[in-house]
């Protein structure tokens, strides 16, 4: 498996099978995604060390006596939080604010040749995919699901214009989601030229490339002087974040969908805010609607999970993936490929 210590410190590291209680599964991990939270130090130092990995997909090699729905040699997928169903924040739909949701994880994590996947997951959010689709595109289910649900709560409106901040896989997904609800024109901002073309090339009508352009003013002219009455923030910067507020429509949602630090603040007017009827939004993780969802929409290459891999790496050269994922312009997906 891959320890995490730190951003320059992942070591490969021998570790016992975990043992399958008799609801649960044992899966051989096949290949797992490289998330943007797995590159925020901020948000790892303090549980450092630990198995990072939550985009897995595999074979179950054991299933537990009491299973039922799942055998050995299913290829699945597996959501890494899931909810009780039950809860005061379930029964309002939140789910990712579900206590369970948060305790719930697979062991030891996406990252490691094995990992248990304990009876609440399994029951929930493990999906067994069609043989019409491939491992790799699997590692993109849970990706596009937190996209899926980000674009839920935006309160979309056919013809609108979506502005997006940030292409990086995020916010690629995010634009062939974009193209499917029916939205007027897609404008996508990206400072790295090789993600701003994958962007036009994969549905972007407008791109912009802030380090040259102005962006808000790109925006304006693109919209009649209105901005957006979409904006999804796909980068992790307070900067970021306050352009996509500046270039938000009268009416329009804003839609905080990466975290910065928790030390990090910005200042709001609430004037603006309120006489402009902005409506700010965030969204955190995804649930076991959108999975089953981003399975059809990938199986059904409406979400071309293909291109977005540009990097593959074994389980032993982890460090060397987030090497790259930090360090790499030229990069979208980066995944992780099991031991054969």
């Amino acid at each position: 498996m891959a320890k995490y210590y730190s951003q320059k410190e992942i070591r490969y590291e021998d570790a016992p099978v975990p043992p399958v209680g008799s609801e649960e599964v044992l899966v051989k991990m096949n290949t797992c995604g490289v998330c943007g939270s797995d590159l925020m130090d901020w948000y790892l130092t303090d549980r450092a060390p630990l198995i990072l990995g939550h985009e897995p997909a595999g074979v179950i090699v054991e299933a537990g006596a009491d299973v039922k729905n799942f055998k050995e040699g299913d290829r699945v997928f597996v959501h890494h939080h899931v909810p009780c169903l039950t809860c005061h924040y379930c029964v309002r739909g939140a789910y990712t604010m579900c206590d369970q949701y948060r305790r719930t994880h697979i062991d030891p994590g996406g990252f490691a040749e094995y990992f248990r996947v304990p009876a609440p997951n399994l029951q929930i959010d493990t999906l067994k995919l069609p043989e019409s689709l491939s491992f790799e595109e699997a590692t993109l289910i849970e990706p596009t699901a937190c996209c899926i649900k980000a674009l839920k709560k935006c309160n979309i409106r056919q013809g609108d214009t979506a502005v997006v901040v940030g292409a990086g896989p995020s916010g690629i997904i995010h634009t062939m989601l974009l193209q499917t609800l029916g939205v007027g024109r897609i404008i996508v901002s990206e400072p790295i030229e090789y993600r701003l073309k994958a962007a036009e090339r994969l549905g972007a009508d407008v791109v912009i490339n802030p380090a040259k352009e102005d962006f808000c003013e790109v925006v304006m002219e693109e919209t009649g002087r209105r901005g957006g009455d979409v904006v999804i923030v796909t980068a992790p910067s307070l900067r970021a974040i306050s352009s996509g507020l500046e270039a938000c429509s009268r009416g329009g949602t804003l839609c905080i969908f990466a975290p910065t630090s928790p030390t990090e603040y910005f200042p709001l007017s609430p004037n603006r805010i309120f006489f402009s009827e902005i409506t700010v939004v965030s969204s955190y993780s995804t649930s076991h609607l959108e999975t089953r969802t981003a399975l059809k929409l990938i199986d059904a290459k409406r979400i071309k999970a293909r291109e977005l891999v540009t990097h593959r790496f074994s389980l032993h050269e982890t460090g060397k993936a987030f090497k790259v994922a930090i360090e790499e312009k030229e990069s979208l997906k980066i995944i992780i490929n099991g031991e054969n």
